[in-house]
């Protein structure tokens, strides 16, 4: 199989999508490695680096099962709704900014600091960053009234 190849349980995306492409598409964070491209109408965001992407799989996949109680998500391996999805991104990459005391919400660059100051992403502070994400809420847009 390809690389662009589909993997197996992720629909229309190449095996190099970045995991935290919602947060990036919605402006919530940054990453130093996101490549954007557009496919067809919509625009989809890769990493170029395996090793970057097995850091942020583990990170998503800590972020889902610290939050899961308290969040109400479903299973490890289960689809999450758009919103749910949206909070474990946007929110959990916020708490760690927080939580690091980052200068800037870019994932490569959190994941680099949790190791070097925490040895693995593990021993981060995960009540704290939790407790953020419950608090997390998505930007309303505005209406404008008409005329």
């Amino acid at each position: 199989m390809s690389d662009d190849a589909p993997s197996p349980n992720a629909c229309c995306e190449s095996r190099s999508a970045c995991i935290f492409a919602k947060a990036l598409l919605a402006r919530a964070a940054v990453c130093e490695l996101a490549q954007r491209r557009a496919l067809g109408e919509r625009e989809v965001i890769e990493c170029p680096s395996p090793v970057a992407r097995t850091n942020c799989g583990t990170l998503s996949a800590l972020l889902h099962e610290r939050a899961r109680f308290t969040l109400r998500l479903p299973a490890p391996g289960q689809p999450l709704i758009h919103a749910q999805a949206l909070r474990l991104q946007c929110g959990g990459l916020q708490a760690m900014q927080q939580a690091l005391a980052a200068p800037q919400a870019d994932v490569h660059r959190m994941v680099g600091l949790a190791h070097e100051r925490h040895g693995s992403l593990t021993d981060l502070p995960w009540a704290t960053i939790v407790q953020a994400v419950v608090q997390w809420q998505p930007h309303r847009t505005r209406r404008i009234a008409p005329r």
